[in-house]
């Protein structure tokens, strides 16, 4: 039987209110400044709401969020993100990592997983500790955190060796089950090296992709960067593992430039198990050249 999986990512919800001054220390600061001076009118959330009501109309089994419901970790935006999340399904439906605009400063993101804790949680009911895994059909999806505060105008993120270790235990222990189910890693920044800019990369994307060279995965969701992109990192017997990163989810029609790859969109995953493993199939939907939410074709899993 055929498993529909959704993914959506940034989506950055608003609006973001005026926060007190006290607030406004350190990053934050330049943060708010940079929302005011023009972020602030590359996210639009009547897009974003076309976008979720469209997603929730396609039957997904299963939606994967990868990160940045915030925008400068106020305290505020906790209950905003929460909605947000609510918006899309209860906590067994729905399955969210953070971005590094969810851990801006310190505490953020001790605060945002305080609110969103449950679309956190793994199957054994452990809320806001990562790895997580949860088992939804015939998919294994395997939760990362790469959010950490950084300092101005910084914008990467890292895993650790600890949750690095976990995770290839994990997704061994997976690879080895009799029947193994479509194992997908969920992360916010792209994690294969030379995936972001310098100053917005994955610390540790080396470390990563050494990881899945030695135990693979059948697919790697990502955001970020907020353009739908395909990268493939090498995964043992000489199979190949595709990294898929999507844009923002809320994206106006001529941000970046009005580029197609970064007009908001989501992707919607086709996972049927096979005598040979998993065929994983793709289409993209989003906003077309007319502002509208429709079908914007396949996505190539085999290319690159």
């Amino acid at each position: 039987m055929t498993f529909r999986l959704a993914h959506l990512s940034d989506p950055h919800v608003g609006p973001l209110g005026r926060p007190r001054l006290s607030q406004l220390f350190g990053k934050r600061a330049t943060g708010y400044a940079n929302w005011r001076r023009g972020r602030s009118r590359s996210h639009d959330m009547a897009v974003l709401s076309a976008v979720v009501s469209d997603l929730r109309g396609q039957g997904a089994g299963h939606i994967a969020c990868t990160g940045d419901l915030c925008n400068i970790g106020l305290p505020s935006e906790w209950a905003t993100a929460r909605s947000f999340l609510d918006a899309l399904g209860p906590p067994e439906a729905v399955s969210f990592v953070p971005g590094n605009h969810d851990a801006y400063v310190r505490g953020s993101l001790e605060g945002l997983l305080s609110a969103c804790g449950p679309y956190t949680a793994d199957d054994a009911g452990a809320v806001g500790q990562f790895p997580y895994l949860r088992r939804r059909g015939p998919v294994a999806l395997v939760g990362l955190s790469s959010a950490i505060p950084t300092k101005p105008f910084v914008a990467s993120g890292r895993l650790g060796t600890t949750q690095l270790a976990a995770a290839e235990a994990l997704l061994r222990t997976l690879a080895t089950e009799p029947g193994r189910p479509c194992r997908v890693v969920m992360i916010h920044h792209p994690p294969h090296p030379g995936g972001a800019s310098p100053g917005r990369e994955l610390k540790d994307a080396g470390a990563f992709a050494a990881m899945i060279g030695r135990v693979g995965a059948d697919l790697v969701l990502h955001g970020h960067n907020h353009v739908a992109s395909l990268a493939r990192l090498p995964g043992p017997a000489g199979r190949t593992v595709p990294v898929v990163g999507v844009p923002s989810a809320s994206a106006l029609p001529d941000a970046h430039g009005a580029l197609p790859a970064r007009r908001a969109s989501y992707l919607i995953y086709e996972i049927t198990p096979g005598a040979q493993g998993f065929a994983i199939a793709a289409r993209r939907r989003g906003l077309d050249a007319s502002g509208a939410v429709a079908d914007l074709g396949p996505f190539d899993l085999t290319a690159g």
